[in-house]
């Protein structure tokens, strides 16, 4: 084997075809790389991968051609017929040969994210993911060559048939939704050569050894036929060729078996055992909110998708895929709107979109419109849609908790004081936390109502009433939870008398001036825009030690003891900082005489014990830190407290709030001078060079 090895990777390069196919492959990936990742400054490599794939059909078809039929149409496969040499280990030798060539090409596409990786974060997982599905792709292509070009001893008709074939597997998705859009017997079968439906998970950065599984029994299916192909030939030229030609057709039906039941076997076993999540964001892993939420299910619960199996949208079936992995109690169900066109009347009025989601237990249902799954942007220079994250994840666990539920909590937000307005992503964070929000003025209330499970005090600007405060108190006394934020001021027990009543039921007080962090790595651009140490607690799960807090213009937090009252700091600026007082006379923010020293907390959690049951208060003392400003600064960090905070308030006590997963990687920066410097290299140096060396090469073996 090692010298037909030798031999036909000496061919490819003492031809022009080794080198025509290095030069066209660099020239391509280099030109799409340059376009998407070095002038639009994308940071993952996957599209660029995924552009270049139909060049495969039609390079790997030239580079295959002539490894059998040159032999044929030269006779010197009499030679390989009767050489003592097992076939197997010849055509293993001529396709390691093609690999290699492939693989030179591909070692160069490798290189990539290395070189982007110097001007940014780059999602090396993703990137990688992706190439390796090319890589088998392509290996998998040369062996469908390798086994046309041992049918025929013409090269161009092995040419023709190649490009053929592997156009069909390209497209045969497309064809199978064009014979039947709900699928049937007939399209699963042809779809077992669908080859690019094995590649959109792997270029969407999940790995997933299903796919892997396919395409190395692929490669090896069709070594095998062309072993069987060189076989029968080999024997036609005995006496046995009767008998060796029934085993060959034989051991094809029992590869063909055994390829089919291996690929069937592996897609039984569970995701979790089979794919994984490379992506930066994790978009197709659960988080651990949602899998202790499916671990502690003790009812069933129907998840039915209107879309066809074949049909669903390949990231909403990865992620109900890794729910009924965890469980047993989730089941699927596809509802193809056009075999059933009237089965989502019995749960929706209106027109649900397709690949909508229907989620229904014993006690009640929740639909999910395909629309609320991705979130999008408008671009108002082009007046395009575009998606930037993904909540399938987010809103199914939404779905989950709301139908298997007892109780819908309820929430009130103060207003009447000029207070601050939740936006939509906060609310939608309630939302999803299955909580009814509800406005409440205390000026026409006797009370807060009885069916409250918390209180949200957004930052007011101006002070409540003397009588606002006592039923507020009167609320505490029941055992009522509150969250507060708080706006900057001077003086805050000067300014909000009544409001500092409800901080004194706790023993809390808020110090003067503006907290200004004098370690440089706890804030952002100006020591105003805080990063605060995030404590260990409930309520800031998946935050501590895991992602900043944004929390812009706060004060501190004084606290007396009490006897019933414990206080848990949630968020710290460090020793450095200080309070600045007379901000409004200040020149910078340097620290003055005068100025109190820190540490400060600037987020505490307060609970009174009671008669019956405890009283509880939430304080932080930024106005903007529940703001979508604020937390887009540190991906959902803030929204993940908010919603920590909330979930503490009501009975469930543990949030099943998932933030929507950024669509949106890192972008890279590369200057001008440096861009067009390695595209020209990947682009014309690197081919021409392959092409010049080729020719040189070439035309000294004319001479000789």
């Amino acid at each position: 084997m090692k010298a037909i090895y030798k031999r036909e990777l000496k061919a490819y390069f003492h031809s022009m075809t080794g080198w025509l196919f290095l030069a066209a492959n660099i020239f391509l990936s280099g030109l799409y790389f340059f376009a998407l990742n070095l002038r639009f400054g994308y940071s993952s490599l996957a599209n660029t991968i995924y552009n270049i794939l139909f060049l495969l059909l039609i390079t790997i078809p030239i580079l295959t051609m002539r490894m059998m039929s040159e032999e044929r149409r030269q006779k010197t496969d009499q030679l390989i017929l009767t050489s003592p040499v097992s076939v197997g280990r010849v055509v293993l030798g001529k396709y390691l040969a093609a690999a290699t060539i492939f693989t030179l090409s591909t070692l160069v596409i490798a290189a990539y994210p290395l070189i982007l990786s110097r001007f940014g974060a780059v999602s090396m997982g993703e990137s990688y993911t992706a190439l390796l599905a090319y890589y088998l792709y392509g290996l998998t292509c040369i062996a469908i060559g390798l086994f046309i070009s041992s049918v025929t001893e013409s090269q161009v008709i092995a040419a023709v048939l190649s490009f053929g074939a592997l156009f069909l597997g390209y497209m045969m998705g497309s064809i199978t939704g064009l014979i039947s859009s709900t699928g049937n017997l007939f399209t699963r079968i042809l779809n077992v050569y669908d080859m690019t439906s094995r590649l959109e998970d792997m270029m969407q950065g999940s790995m997933e050894l299903k796919s892997v599984l396919y395409f190395l029994t692929y490669i090896l299916v069709f070594l095998f036929f062309t072993v069987q192909s060189v076989q029968k030939r080999r024997y036609q030229v005995s006496v046995k060729s009767l008998q060796m030609g029934a085993y060959s057709t034989g051991m094809i039906a029992v590869a063909v078996a055994a390829a089919v039941f291996l690929n069937l076997a592996a897609a039984e076993l569970p995701s979790r055992f089979t794919t994984f999540d490379m992506t930066s964001q994790k978009l197709y892993s659960l988080t651990e909110t949602s899998q202790e939420l499916v671990k502690n299910l003790t009812e069933d619960i129907t998840v039915y998708v209107l879309q066809s199996e074949e049909k669903q949208d390949t990231t909403l079936k990865q992620t109900l895929d890794r729910y009924t992995d965890l469980s047993g109690h989730i089941h699927v169900e596809y509802k193809d709107p056009v075999v059933n066109p009237n089965f989502y009347k019995d749960y929706s009025d209106g027109n649900i979109g397709m690949n909508s989601l229907i989620v229904v237990s014993g006690k009640r249902f929740k639909v999910i419109d395909y629309n609320d799954i991705y979130e999008t942007e408008v671009d108002y220079t082009t007046y395009s849609s575009n998606v930037t994250g993904y909540d399938g994840e987010g809103q199914i666990t939404s779905a989950l908790a709301y139908v298997t539920s007892e109780d819908m909590p309820v929430f009130y937000t103060l207003e009447g004081q000029d207070e601050l307005t939740l936006s939509t992503a906060f609310q939608n964070g309630l939302e999803k936390q299955n909580a009814q929000l509800q406005s409440i003025n205390l000026l026409t209330q006797e009370s807060v109502p009885e069916d409250a499970q918390g209180v949200l005090i957004m930052a007011p600007v101006t002070d409540i009433s003397a009588d606002d405060a006592d039923k507020l108190i009167a609320y505490l006394d029941k055992g009522g939870k509150i969250l507060m934020t708080t706006a900057y001021m001077e003086d805050f027990a000067e300014e909000m008398p009544n409001l500092q009543k409800v901080l004194d039921y706790f023993g809390l007080a808020i110090e003067k001036g503006l907290v200004m962090e004098g370690d440089s790595s706890m804030y952002y651009q100006q020591p105003a825009y805080l990063l605060p140490d995030v404590a260990y607690d409930t309520l800031t799960k998946g935050i501590s030690g895991e992602k900043y807090i944004f929390m812009p213009y706060a004060q501190g937090i004084r606290s007396e003891e009490k006897e019933d009252v414990t206080l848990t700091p949630l968020l710290t600026s460090s020793e450095a900082s200080y309070s600045k007082l007379n901000m409004n006379q200040a020149q910078n923010y340097e620290k003055e005489d005068g100025d109190a020293e820190g540490p400060f907390d600037v987020g505490i959690h307060a609970e009174k014990k009671l008669e019956e049951g405890t009283a509880g208060l939430t304080l932080f003392t930024s106005e903007n830190l529940f703001t979508d400003n604020a937390n887009s600064m540190v991906a959902d960090a803030n929204l993940m407290l908010f919603t920590n905070t909330v979930a503490s308030m009501s009975d469930s006590k543990e949030s099943v709030s998932v933030p929507v997963k950024s669509y949106e990687a890192s972008m890279i920066t590369i200057n001008d001078g440096t861009a067009f410097t390695l595209g020209a290299l990947f682009m014309l140096l690197l081919p021409l060079g392959l092409l010049i060396a080729g020719i040189l090469i070439w035309m000294e073996r004319r001479k000789r």
